[in-house]
């Protein structure tokens, strides 16, 4: 009896000490902390964070008023409400724009089905996940707040001919699929900014 009880005990300050040695490991390591929000975490180069519409080169809107995105979204987050483009004034390539575009960020699943129909590519998913805020008004993001700045526009505007088709179409979902954090962050313009802000795991 002595001698299981004796080998029990060891046994249990042995499993004491393996355990604890995990701990003792980690006291010694660099710590995981960042100091945000001064400093952003790091993010796969696909996540799915705050949306944004995107330009052409020349300034032009991408988005055409399809509503192909608002018939995709599995939870009706996205209002699209489209209109004819002004000879004179002319907002995006082809016939139509998006005269009102409104996306419920509090519905929103983020699940990329818009990005997946956007035939322009204009709307696409971003790394950034700073969201919040005190009202449920504030979720509602209009064109306004997701449309990127006139100089922050890429690509080639298509010719002039309806559901023209952009050159670089896809382009965005290549560049999000590299394992290369920095070059999939600047798919996008809010990736782009992200990418000086953020000092993640990977790079400590």
């Amino acid at each position: 009896m002595q001698s299981s009880t004796i080998k029990k005990n060891l046994y249990n300050v042995g499993a004491i000490l393996k355990g604890l040695s995990i701990t003792f490991g980690y006291m010694f390591r660099k710590r995981p902390t960042i100091q945000y929000p001064s400093v952003k975490k790091q993010h796969a180069p696909r996540f799915h964070g705050l949306h944004e519409l995107r330009r052409y080169g020349d300034g032009q809107e991408r988005c055409i008023g399809c509503e192909l995105c608002s018939s995709a979204c599995p939870a009706n987050a996205i209002t699209v409400i489209g209109a004819e483009n002004a000879p004179g004034d002319r907002v995006s390539p082809g016939e139509r724009h998006a005269a009102r575009y409104e996306i419920d960020e509090l519905r929103c699943i983020f699940c990329g089905m818009c990005e997946e129909a956007c035939p322009t590519d204009a709307i696409v998913l971003t790394p950034r996940f700073e969201m919040a805020d005190y009202r449920r008004g504030s979720f509602i993001y209009d064109k306004d707040r997701l449309l990127v700045p006139i100089d922050a526009g890429v690509g080639a505007a298509p010719d002039e001919r309806p559901g023209g088709i952009p050159g670089d179409l896809g382009r965005v979902a290549d560049i999000k699929s590299t394992t290369d954090v920095a070059e999939g962050y600047s798919a996008t313009w809010r990736g782009e900014i992200l990418k000086t802000q953020r000092r993640g795991l990977a790079s400590q």
